[in-house]
């Protein structure tokens, strides 16, 4: 046997796609945040060709549709091959998101890793017409508790 001799799958078990499918939202009587951390996204800068990496967090507050996780996981993986500024892409996908489930809320926070010496960071935000986010409850904060006296 010849290392890398190995012939790819005629039906590969997962295939990048542009393609979101969604399910129905389990609870859309309330808000409650869905968090999507997706930490190896990987595109290419336009201009150079070089490859770019990031962080991604996605919080969503779903209305009446929810994504997949795995047509997530195929979706971001398509973007691997393309070439797209930072600000771009990240707004490119906040619009196919909002396109899939039109949710109440989206944030979308996208930590771009070093290049050339400098950080970016791009936060892109979509909230639907007339969605008003309940308050914030403060809790009080108690010291941990070490079982320990004294």
């Amino acid at each position: 046997m010849e290392v890398g001799s190995r012939a790819k799958p005629v039906n590969p078990p997962s295939v990048p796609s542009k393609h979101l499918d969604v399910f129905p939202n389990p609870a859309p009587e309330r808000d409650f945040v869905i968090q999507f951390q997706i930490p190896e996204f990987t595109c290419f800068c336009p201009l150079t060709g070089q490859p770019d990496f990031a962080h991604f967090t996605i919080d969503c507050i779903a209305d009446k549709q929810c994504i997949e996780l795995k047509s997530l996981k195929m979706y971001m993986w398509s973007y691997r091959n393309e070439g797209a500024f930072h600000e771009k892409v990240t707004n490119d996908i906040l619009t196919d998101m909002v396109k899939a489930i039109n949710p109440r809320f989206l944030r979308i926070t996208a930590k771009w890793y070093v290049r050339g010496g400098i950080y970016t960071n791009v936060v892109v935000e979509h909230r639907k017409k007339g969605w008003k986010p309940a308050p914030k409850v403060e809790l009080p904060t108690h010291s941990p508790e070490t079982g320990l006296l004294g």
